[in-house]
């Protein structure tokens, strides 16, 4: 546990206690009354291309963990482009900058593609292990090496790892950027509130529930295995998209191409695509459902409490 200025929580004044909560909280709900097109709900794919970034972060020289991360970038890559573009859906590319370094023609082609292109840190660092100095100027570094090798400016983050510091907000503020993608709030998009005030900045939520990592990743040497088999995701998988589809709200669906890329595990996306047009869902990148929900205003007059 690390060692807090104030001593332990329980002797905590409540100054202290609602200064920590209220540093990136949820705000007036952005959901909107509808989706373009008439649609009934919204589907957001998205993928972090993580590729040989995870064992470079942690020192790890091992050609074996190097050559998972490889797989993303030689096998599922590929594969979800081609999956794509045979359905008509255009997705949201979440690259470590570093990865997009390794693999330039890879996300030039994702770009040239019509997806998004989005921050996911420098080297997947661990942001709140980092003093402000130092995640600040990772964060720009890598918008303007994904903007250099792609030719697309991102105008939204997912921290790696989810991995929010306590400054994180200050400086998607100041890179002045449209939206987030690493808070778990709420189910659909909302904005987020800096100590208090409105901060213009859009959050798509994510979750660990619809994050195919949790399911399928593995590490040798830890107790780190894969325990869901591809069919059981889809079932979890399609049930918060019916879910989604009921509440006429957004699914957000988060994959790394070196797990959902394989073989086995592909036809779980092709099924969600499948059930999500099916549904009438409208298909939009991150920033496409990040523009829709603030220029539409929100349903005005939700708001996730602050205080309690």
């Amino acid at each position: 546990m690390t060692e807090h200025p104030d001593g332990e929580a329980w002797t905590w004044p409540e100054a202290t206690w609602r200064r920590i909560v209220n540093r990136a909280r949820a705000g007036r709900s952005l959901k909107p009354r509808t989706w373009p097109g008439g649609a009934p709900f919204a589907v957001a794919l998205s993928f972090d291309a993580d590729h040989e970034t995870i064992p470079l972060r942690d020192g790890d020289e091992s050609p074996m963990r190097i050559s998972q991360g490889q797989y993303g970038a030689r096998q599922g890559v590929p594969r979800i482009l081609r999956l794509l573009d045979r359905e008509g859906v255009k997705a949201s590319f979440f690259y470590p900058a570093v990865a997009a370094l390794l693999h330039p023609d890879e996300a030039r082609g994702v770009a040239e593609a019509g997806h998004e292109i989005g921050i996911h840190s420098w080297i997947h660092e661990r942001n709140t292990q980092l003093p402000y100095e130092a995640e600040r100027e990772l964060t720009f570094r890598a918008a303007e090496t994904l903007e250099r090798v792609t030719g697309q400016r991102p105008v939204g983050i997912r921290t790696a790892s989810w991995d929010f510091s306590p400054r994180t907000l200050d400086i998607i503020r100041e890179a002045g950027l449209l939206y987030d993608s690493s808070l778990m709030a709420d189910d659909d998009p909302y904005e987020l509130l800096s100590d208090g005030a409105p901060t213009g900045v859009v959050e798509l939520p994510p979750e660990w529930i619809r994050d195919d990592a949790v399911y399928f990743n593995m590490h040798r040497f830890s107790g780190l295995r894969p325990y869901t088999p591809p069919s059981a995701v889809a079932e979890i998988f399609l049930a918060e998209l019916a879910g989604a589809a009921a509440e006429g709200g957004l699914f957000l669906l988060t994959m790394h191409p070196h797990h959902i890329g394989h073989r086995s595990r592909l036809p779980v996306l092709e099924r969600v695509i499948a059930e999500g047009k099916a549904r009438g869902a409208w298909f939009g990148t991150h920033a496409e459902v990040a523009r829709w929900c603030l220029d539409s205003g929100g349903q005005r007059g939700v708001m996730v409490p602050t205080t309690s």
